[in-house]
């Protein structure tokens, strides 16, 4: 009923609708193209036009260079700032440089054993302050060095999985990408299990701690709980623990984010679901109909479908019709390079 009403409402409004050949708009659109044009009217493209969102937000972030350079700063000055005063820190020495090293690791990863504990206020408030510049500059590292770790690991644990698949490079490669966060959370997962493992063994083995006390200080230390009654105690196990702890605690803070994300990709998918298998009505057909002209072109109805998963919503709408009326200088409903010139000129 829904169906022959539409088509009846349509077809009241503009008798010539059956007249158009139902393909004409459709394939106009279907041949849009992603790269810019090679015609010479419209000339050489402008610098930069071509960049993709996707690039640019790439080239906003931080690279891993800069992230390293910042977390070298960060350890030197800490270094030299606790050896300074390690005398004014008390706890179980071992090597002077070693424990500063320690102890600046333990504070930025918020891990704090309490193993090594400033004594007065000189050094109290030298910790305080190198526990917040810590947080920021791990906020930064994890990202960069977690995408790391997984990345590198990632093609070689899905042709693990996937020995025999068919297709060659290129379809290995368009099922990662389908699959992306689901195989980053798996090897992230086994990563995290190896960290376990050989931080347990290695207390066990070294520190001489049982094997439950080992694997307890473990899930303290890699949850950045870091209870204090057992830790490393040794100068092997605290060369051990300088680039253990920040490793792991990385590694287990990327864990709980991609498994997150798998999350709420699978309640997108569920969404994406619904909105392709649910029946159009007169109110959606409505709604889809940008111009008022009670005709839903393919392009309207793309948009209203991005607007239903939320990809897109109506006040990007907006803008997007805003900005595409200001190139619309001839006003004839399409955008040409002739279009674009006199924009450009009127501005």
């Amino acid at each position: 009923m829904d169906d022959n009403s539409i088509q009846q409402s349509l077809l009241a409004d503009n008798p010539n609708v059956l007249q158009r050949k139902p393909s004409e708009g459709v394939n106009r659109f279907r041949r849009c193209r992603s790269t810019p044009s090679t015609d010479p009217l419209q000339g050489p493209p402008e610098k930069g036009s071509s960049v993709k969102a996707k690039e640019l937000f790439k080239e906003m972030r931080p690279s891993f260079r800069l992230v390293g350079l910042l977390l070298f700063i960060y350890l030197l000055v800490g270094v030299l700032a606790f050896y300074a005063v390690m005398d004014e820190i008390s706890g179980k020495r071992t090597n002077r440089v070693l424990d500063a090293l320690y102890f600046c690791i333990v504070t930025m990863t918020t891990v704090g054993y309490g193993d090594l504990v400033p004594n007065n206020d000189t050094t109290k408030l030298l910790a305080c302050a190198f526990v917040f510049m810590g947080m920021a500059v791990v906020a930064l590292f994890v990202s960069k060095v977690a995408d790391y770790l997984v990345e590198k690991q990632e093609v070689l644990f899905f042709k693990a999985l996937h020995t025999n698949l068919k297709g060659g490079e290129t379809k290995m490669l368009r099922a990662i990408e389908t699959n992306r966060i689901k195989y980053k959370f798996y090897t992230n997962a086994l990563l995290l299990v190896l960290s376990i493992i050989s931080g347990t063994v290695f207390l066990w083995k070294v520190e001489k701690l049982s094997l439950v006390d080992s694997f307890y200080c473990v899930c303290a230390t890699i949850t950045t709980l870091g209870y204090g009654d057992k830790s490393f105690s040794s100068k092997l196990g605290r060369v051990f623990a300088v680039f253990w702890i920040i490793t792991s605690t990385i590694i287990m803070a990327q864990f709980f984010m991609y498994l997150a994300e798998i999350y709420t990709e699978r309640r997108q998918k569920m969404l994406a679901n619904w909105v392709l298998t649910r029946k159009m009505t007169k109110m959606d057909l409505e709604a889809a109909d940008l111009d008022d002209d009670r005709q839903v072109g393919a392009a309207e109805f793309v948009v209203y479908k991005l607007k239903e998963l939320g990809k897109i919503n109506q006040e990007e709408i907006s803008s997007f019709l805003e900005e595409f009326e200001k190139l619309d200088v001839d006003h004839s409903g399409t955008l040409s390079p002739y279009d674009l010139t006199l924009a450009q000129s009127a501005q």
